[in-house]
């Protein structure tokens, strides 16, 4: 049932459709020689194409300098093998602010570097490479103190008072276009960001050295990304970030990030309720999962709610990959998170929980929107060493419903496993350690009722 359910989902995502016309850079001035600025090359050849009525832009090999780009209806950028297309990173070059969302958060921000809004059927293909070119001097350093690397940057360029400011005008329903973070702003821009559109294709590129997050589809239906590589360990450095999206396909990619490397949202608090837009139908299959957070995270932003997430036959191994699943929330942010089922997963070295479903993420409990959480199940998967194959903790008024275990070989568990606040949790043919558990085998585990664990979901 849940195979024949992640098939039906994935044959029903539409590809985009192009035009067979082609735009070469090159006819408008367009050169790779890593020093000459292309931003205005680009923006002729994609008016040029939306004028024919699409297309696709091909840029010259070498090394592509370019501002921000936007893309349109029935356009596809196409960035071939031995072309590294290399943003220039001048924040002012990312002006005017354009609609976005920000950490679950509608605002006016920074111009994402590849960007799209309100269109259909836009691409991005090839075997070469995306650079957004943040680093250590660059972009990153907004963050502030983080991984020991920017605490001396002067509070004034550090992004937690715009972060702050942004999250309270929400709150305060503050209209869109007066959420502005434009300039002197330090809310940082995806690398990419369709927003409200419809078939959507990224396929082949590698992307990597991004601002903030690295793919960020919002509000759209019919995604597909196939065959990317996703490598970038900045701050906040999540792979693929698919928000209130309907229909969406993550197939044969690799993630090597400084975040989790797929995490599926919904918005956060009021925005999330204003606009009330689930993130649903989503595929995750024969990808590779190195260094992130986690392997697959839904939340912490998810206020509107996820459904139907299948997860299947992919590999997960690193000392660095904290996580296989974590589903993330807490009583201010609500969200309602159903049917998210992972199979097959083949997974080396997991370092703090093979699955971990935490709401008491953040803020902790005390709010008046307790989250939901019904109708999780992990089958058929083998793990070689984990920190904790389960930590689960729900909320005593809002416990997790139906966790079920099934078909699931563990060679090494560093510590006892807890589940606080689900009913029910199904275990069967479940191996740890040569050990077989049961569900009174689990809540039985010498210490696990010791265990203490923070709002930041990490047990100790």
């Amino acid at each position: 049932m849940v195979a024949a359910q992640a098939d039906a989902i994935a044959n029903q995502i539409q590809p985009p459709r192009i035009p067979r016309r082609r735009f070469p850079l090159a006819r408008f001035g367009g050169v790779g020689d890593g020093k000459t600025d292309n931003s205005a090359a680009i923006a002729q050849a994609i008016e040029a194409c939306r004028m024919a009525g699409g297309g696709r832009i091909i840029l010259p090999k070498g090394v592509v300098l370019s501002g921000p780009i936007r893309l349109h209806s029935q356009m596809e950028l196409h960035v071939p093998a031995g072309t590294r297309l290399k943003f220039i990173p001048d924040a002012d070059r990312y002006l005017p602010p354009v609609h976005s969302r920000w950490e679950g958060v509608e605002l006016m921000g920074y111009h994402p570097l590849i960007y799209a809004f309100d269109e259909q059927d836009v691409a991005v293909t090839g075997k070469g490479v995306i650079d957004g070119s943040a680093d250590d001097r660059t972009w990153w350093p907004w963050k502030g103190p983080w991984a020991d690397r920017y605490g001396d940057t002067p509070a004034a360029e550090r992004q937690a008072a715009d972060r702050a400011r942004l999250f309270e005008m929400a709150e305060n329903n503050v209209p869109i276009e007066q959420r502005i973070f434009g300039a002197g702003g330090r809310l940082r821009p995806p690398l990419f960001q369709p927003y409200r559109c419809t078939r959507v294709k990224m396929e082949g590129v590698t992307v990597t050295a991004s601002p903030f997050w690295l793919l960020h589809p919002v509000e759209c239906r019919d995604v597909i990304f196939r065959h990317v590589t996703c490598t970038s360990h900045g701050p906040n450095n999540d792979g693929i970030d698919p928000e209130s999206c309907a229909g969406v396909l993550i197939e044969h990619c690799i993630f090597d990030t400084g975040d989790d490397c797929i995490a599926i949202k919904a918005g956060r608090n009021a925005d999330g309720r204003r606009l009330a837009k689930p993130c649903e139908n989503i595929v995750v299959r024969h990808c590779l999962m190195k260094d992130g957070h986690a392997g697959v995270a839904i939340g912490s932003e998810l206020t509107a709610g996820v459904r139907h997430v299948f997860v299947h036959d992919c590999r997960m191994d690193s000392p660095a990959l904290t996580r296989a699943l974590i589903i993330k929330s807490n009583s201010f942010r609500g969200g309602r998170v159903e049917d998210v089922h992972l199979r097959r997963i083949e997974a080396g070295r997991i370092d703090k929980a093979f699955v971990q479903i935490w709401m008491l993420y953040e803020e902790g409990d005390g709010g008046a929107y307790p989250p939901s959480v019904e109708r999780v199940s992990v089958s058929d998967c083998t793990v070689a060493s984990t920190g904790r194959l389960l930590v689960v903790r729900g909320l005593p008024h809002a416990p997790i419903r139906d966790l079920r275990l099934e078909r699931i070989r563990v060679g090494r568990e560093l510590k006892p496993s807890v589940a606080i606040d689900v009913n029910p949790l199904v275990v069967e043919d479940v191996v740890v350690g040569g050990t077989v558990w049961t569900r009174d085998y689990l809540r039985h585990l010498p210490g696990a009722d010791s265990i203490s664990c923070d709002k930041w979901a990490v047990c100790k």
